[in-house]
């Protein structure tokens, strides 16, 4: 029996996935959005002591440095639980345990005050956590912990360090003369726990400052690692040589021009339990992102995709797919119940009865006559082809021409250039009096086709030589065995075409020029005008995710996927993270 016929008598996927993204899930998001709530009336009532701590009721029975030690805790309490609650609506188990416990010192600090609804608070959503402990099952990564206990080190001695540093700089006015080494490291130890340390300075504004900052210093120390501990985890990629070579004999049946791409190296791969089929993925942000449709058997897709689900739900990412085709979109959507929404056009040209005759390819004619003038020349290989010596070049040249961008690709980019591992790639390469000047990459799409991977050039190159290339690869694409070409992705294509249109619609023409004014950055106009000029096939590629209000979150990742997106990161912090 197939896997479509075992599913059918099976639990529907988006009722097994509703405890991802159903009603069960208003449990852990009601927690959150409490939690939220708790954190911040801990940090505000632990400010207000902290700053009207000789106003309140307690102070005079209180020893100072308790009634510190209080309203740090309130603050620090807060703090770790704005963090918590985020991943609490995430289901993470780990969130749970540290919830569980901060609130219990919450209950336990509005209980020492008197604060009644605020104990009352507290105590209400510490029993809902208790009692529905089941449905916090997420994992968190593995690596994670260790991480964490690594930066909380090194965060612990970098404060200690400061603080002494800060200490010693005011050694003069310390109350009866200079501290020794150990006064003042048991200065530093307590006041980063919110403590009056052994130490008195002359000046109240001395001692108001120290201690905040050596307060500062021991919450940092604490949040960061915590933080750290609770992001959304980004696991290394899990493909191995066997999984490679089964995926590579996927790959030969696979109709899919983006298949190709789903051999990446900073990618995983999970299959179904038939191994028919397997999806590749990458976990950015907390988002699961597979590209393109699913490998091999469209029989075995539904096995696939129940296995990503249920990855996705150990581990509470949010499942998406990007530029998948039409006939994936209505098997990911039947399968899960998901939304859909079209992404842009892939332009597919047919080598076959391409030419370069007619009115529509005169500007493209032009431009390849020009640039075959000023003393051009292209050689069409296969990479198998490339000898070492030019291998090495290209590499080097790729590096130099892209300068300080980021490299940039996911969904449509193999990541490596010309490499062993990949013989039938097919490889442009454009010269100009000796000199490469420019070059493509095409990778093998099934056994009759190719789509652009790579295009780059000398920023002095003249312009036309990536139409003169693109050109030479379909000409010399029946010698190849090559029927079909997948040129360079359109995204929102059909909104440039019609937003253009005579007689547009007011929300057409808006939705035009947002997407104008964002190919300043994105390159998103030039590319569709690229592509259009080769009168390929626009065929359409969608977007598939859970939910409305997950298009945003969805969005960032795959722009970060794709490195249109980069954030900033201290390379102590990225070090700790590998």
């Amino acid at each position: 029996m197939s896997e479509r016929a075992s599913t059918r008598h099976a639990t529907p996927l988006s009722q097994r996935f509703a405890a991802f993204t159903g009603p069960q899930s208003k449990v852990p998001r009601v927690l959150g959005l409490l939690t939220y709530l708790i954190g911040i009336g801990d940090i505000i009532t632990g400010l207000r002591r902290g700053l009207g701590s000789r106003l309140h009721p307690l102070a005079e029975v209180l020893p100072g440095s308790v009634a510190n030690a209080a309203s740090a805790a309130s603050v620090v309490a807060g703090i770790l639980l704005l963090f918590l609650a985020h991943a609490l609506t995430r289901r993470k188990r780990r969130a749970w345990r540290a919830s569980v416990a901060l609130l219990s010192l919450s209950v336990l600090l509005h209980a020492g005050r008197v604060e009644l609804i605020a104990t009352a608070v507290s105590a209400v959503v510490l029993i809902v956590l208790i009692v529905t402990r089941e449905q916090f099952h997420a994992l968190g990564d593995p690596t994670t912990r260790w991480r964490a206990a690594r930066v909380f080190v090194a965060m612990a001695v970098i404060s200690v360090v400061l603080g002494l540093i800060l200490v010693e700089s005011r050694r003069h006015a310390v109350v009866g003369g200079p501290p020794s080494l150990q006064e003042a490291l048991w200065q530093v130890l307590t006041g980063l726990v919110g403590l009056n340390g052994p130490l008195v300075f002359v000046s109240d504004r001395t001692n108001d400052v120290i201690g905040a900052v050596l307060l500062g210093l021991g919450i940092m120390t604490l949040l960061v690692p915590v933080y750290l501990a609770l992001r959304a985890p980004e696991p290394r990629p899990m493909v191995t040589d066997e999984d490679e070579t089964r995926l590579r004999a996927l790959l030969e049946r696979s109709p899919d021009s983006l298949g190709y791409f789903n051999l990446r190296r900073d990618k995983s791969v999970i299959w179904s339990e038939s191994g028919k089929a397997a999806i590749a993925y990458r976990v950015v942000s907390g988002v699961m992102l597979a590209s393109g449709d699913p490998l091999g058997d469209p029989e075995a897709w539904p096995g696939a995709i129940a296995a990503f689900l249920r990855e996705a739900e150990l581990h509470a990412w949010r499942p998406a797919v990007i530029g998948c085709s039409e006939r994936a979109g209505h098997v990911w959507t039947r399968e899960t119940g998901f939304d859909i929404l079209e992404l842009g056009d892939e332009a597919v040209v047919d080598a076959a009865s391409f030419t370069l005759e007619g009115r529509a390819m005169r500007n493209v004619r032009q431009m390849v006559k020009r640039i075959g003038r000023a003393g051009y020349t292209t050689e069409v290989v296969r990479a198998a082809q490339v000898t070492e010596g030019d291998r090495r070049r290209a590499l080097a040249d790729a590096s130099a021409w892209r300068g300080t961008e980021t490299e940039r690709g996911f969904s449509m980019a193999l990541g490596r250039l010309v490499d062993p591992v990949d013989p039938d790639c097919v490889f442009v390469v454009a010269r100009q009096d000796g000199v490469i000047r420019a070059f493509l990459q095409f990778v093998p799409w099934g056994s009759d086709g190719m789509s652009l991977d790579v295009m780059r050039r000398d920023r002095t190159a003249d312009p036309g030589v990536n139409e003169l290339m693109i050109v030479e690869a379909l000409r010399a694409a029946p010698e190849l065995g090559v029927k079909r070409v997948s040129l360079n992705f359109a995204a929102f294509r059909s909104a440039f075409e019609r937003g253009e249109r005579l007689g547009a619609g007011p929300m057409e023409r808006a939705w035009y020029r947002v997407l104008k004014f964002a190919s300043r950055w994105f390159q998103i106009e030039s590319l569709y005008r690229f592509n259009a000029k080769f009168q390929p096939h626009w065929t359409p590629r969608f977007v598939v995710y859970p939910a409305t209000r997950d298009v945003p979150r969805i969005a960032l990742a795959a722009l970060e996927a794709e490195a249109f997106l980069t954030w900033p990161r201290l390379r102590f912090f990225s070090g700790a993270s590998s």
